[in-house]
């Protein structure tokens, strides 16, 4: 049996992300930060939850000896804190978003590093956003820089994302781009229509991929390659 874990996984896309690979026939555990939250998520899905604060050392240490044995690790908690450009975001904000969204995956890949070598097919999927490229920011997209917290720590995380899958190449190690969903990271994905299991589907594919599939990329949701 495959064994999944999915961070963040209480709502939004991490939710959907979790649902799908339990119709896929995996063992999934969502990680959250509210047990209760994570609990009632689980109860819907039909999996297990774990308590999972990806910003504390003791949560994670906590989660990754409970999981002894884990195949799949989605690290899809991610935080937006403000839309500002750089000349009007404050160091504390931009800390507060690259703990999550860029040192918590790192924080937890780590941690869970010795269940995934024990595995004989490890994947790790980031969920990424197509607001990271930096070809889409500074080739096709008009703007003053806003959301500059955001976007940069999802740079970082494309380029985690090609330094892990150089450093384990016997996993398969790629970053997703969702698109814009349905979802509260932000007021305008709020207002989306965009269906969070599209993007979900976009994630269990790599999940799922063969021994043989493609490592340290970065994909659009419908499998096609975003923009570095």
């Amino acid at each position: 049996m495959t064994i999944a874990l999915v961070t963040g996984a209480n709502k939004g896309i991490g939710k959907e992300i979790a649902r799908q690979l339990v119709e896929a026939g995996m063992t999934v555990h969502i990680g959250s930060r509210d047990a209760a939250r994570g609990r009632s998520a689980a109860a819907e899905i039909g999996c297990s939850s774990v308590v999972l604060d990806v910003t504390s050392a003791d949560s994670i240490a906590a989660a990754a000896a409970e999981l002894s044995t884990l195949d799949v690790l989605v690290n899809n908690a991610g935080i937006m804190v403000d839309g500002f450009p750089p000349t009007e975001a404050d160091v504390a904000s931009f800390r507060r978003t690259y703990e999550t969204n860029v040192f918590g995956v790192l924080a937890v890949t780590n941690a869970f590093l010795p269940a995934l070598r024990r595995s004989s097919h490890p994947r790790i999927v980031n969920v990424s956003s197509g607001t990271g490229s930096l070809t889409w920011s500074g080739s096709r997209y008009v703007g003053d820089g806003s959301g500059a917290a955001y976007r940069s720590s999802k740079t970082a995380l494309n380029a985690l994302t090609l330094y892990y899958a150089q450093a384990l190449p016997d996993f398969r190690v790629n970053a997703l781009a969702p698109g814009l969903r349905r979802t509260d990271l932000n007021s305008r994905a709020a207002a989306s229509d965009g269906d969070p299991a599209e993007a979900a589907a976009g994630a269990v594919r790599l999940a799922l991929l063969p021994d043989d599939g493609p490592t340290g990329t970065f994909v659009s949701w419908d499998g096609t390659p975003a923009p570095w």
